[in-house]
This record gives C-alpha cells, structure tokens and sequence, in this order.
C-alpha cells in the first residue's frame, strides 16, 4: 500500500481515507494543517493514481489497511477519517476490527444498497470512459462535484490515471455496500458527517450508521454537499478532528 505521510516525527497517529476517484490530495490541506500535532497517514486506496494494486473489494482494501497498521503502527491509531468510498472503507475497518482505531470521523458514506445504480455503472462508463482524457469534459464533472478550483489539476491528472476496470470496480462496490452487524460492536468512538444538501441516499445512510450504533455522533452541517467538508474546508475539518480527539 502505497502512502503520503505528515508529521512523522510525532507518535499519535491519524488515517484519512481519501474518497472515489480522488487520491491523497483530498486531504492534504487537513494533513498540513495537522501535522505539528500528529502523525498523518493518507493511504492511496486500491484502483486509483498512485496505487500499488488494483481494485477488488471493499473488504479487501480494509484488510490491507489493517495489516499496515498492525506492521507499521502497533495495531491501533488514534483517529481513522474517511469520505464516501474511504468512509465505507473506514466502516469496514471498524466491522472487521472494532478496536482499530479510539475515534472514527465517517463523512459521507452510503451503506444502502443501490441496485439500480449499480447494475448501470458498466455500460455507462464502456461508452463514456474515453472522454474522461477531454480536459472539457473532465472541468464539466469536476464541477459538478463542486470542488474548489484549484484542485482541478490534481483531479485531472489522477482520474486520467485511473483504469477503466477499476474505476468500474470501485463504484460497483460503493454503490453495493452495505454495513456489517459486526459495526455494533466497535469500540471506536464514532462520529459521522453529513451535508444537508447530500443526496437523500446519503442522509439515509448516515441515519442508519447511527441507528446501527446508537452512541455513534451525527454531525448535519448546514449548505454543503457531498465531501465539501472535509475538501472545501478543510480548517474546519482539522478543527472537528482536534475537538474530537479532545472530546469537545
């Protein structure tokens, strides 16, 4: 598993997991933020730029996520973050180890099934994979998931990266996970983040993190959609990690 890594030198360590398609950049302004207090690790996940394998499954990718910690980190971190397709990964982490991490900050991540969606990903991304090189079309979907400017070249660069076959892999599985019972009996102490402007499959999904686990913390924050938290703005992102971690 490839990383990008901030604040070696203190002992505390933080994982991000970046979202679908994105790398490690989705965080680095956070990681920059943070990185006078804690040691912050930024996985790039299976199937995208700058990866060492590629995609299978959510699962899997969580279980690699978890033999780094257990060779690199001594088992356990303090905090573990995640956007969308990172925070189904962090919800598996804390499924198939619930005492991976002390805090978890889930952002965004749907754990209902759309069977639907997912049964139209592969024909839709065989006819349209090869605009995604087209720098138009590419500002045209990087607008739409209303990102800042200036993280365009990072976006466009990366997704052209991306492989076909694992671009279709990574959004069949997030468009397919759904939460394990075993998330009940985590010992992390679980915070999820969520638009209101966010789909309604999305303010579904955080509901039902929460009902799974009724200790869990639901954050609704007001006028943002999908993954603007913690992309967008990412000094308030670093202050709920700090108030978190210190129990505010």
């Amino acid at each position: 598993m490839n990383i990008v890594e901030y604040g070696t030198e203190h002992k505390d360590t933080i994982i991000l997991l970046h979202g679908g398609g994105l790398s490690w950049w989705n965080y680095r302004e956070s990681a920059m933020l943070l990185q006078n207090e804690y040691h912050i690790v930024l996985p790039i996940l299976d199937g995208h730029a700058g990866s060492d394998r590629p995609f299978t499954t959510i699962e899997e990718n969580a279980a690699e996520i978890i033999s780094f910690i257990d060779v690199h980190l001594g088992g356990h971190v303090l905090l573990i973050g995640g956007l969308s397709l990172g925070g189904q990964i962090l919800l598996e982490l804390l499924s198939q180890r619930g005492d991976i991490c002390t805090h978890a900050l889930v952002e965004s991540a749907a754990v209902i099934p759309s069977k639907l969606t997912n049964a139209l990903i592969a024909p839709a991304f065989g006819s349209s994979y090869g605009l995604i090189s087209n720098r138009s079309f590419a500002r045209l979907q990087f607008q739409s998931l209303h990102m800042k400017p200036e993280l365009f070249e990072d976006y466009y660069r990366d997704t052209c990266l991306i492989k076909k076959q694992d671009m279709i892999a990574f959004m069949k599985a997030n468009t397919s996970y759904a939460l394990k019972d075993a998330f009940r009996e985590t010992a992390a102490d679980v915070h999820v983040y969520v638009g209101e402007k966010e789909t309604g499959e999305i303010l579904r999904s955080a509901e039902a993190i929460c009902r799974m686990r009724p200790s869990c913390s639901l954050h609704r924050m007001k006028g943002l959609r999908h993954g603007e938290f913690s992309i967008n703005h990412a000094d308030q992102y670093a202050e709920a990690i700090r108030r978190i971690i210190h129990g505010e």
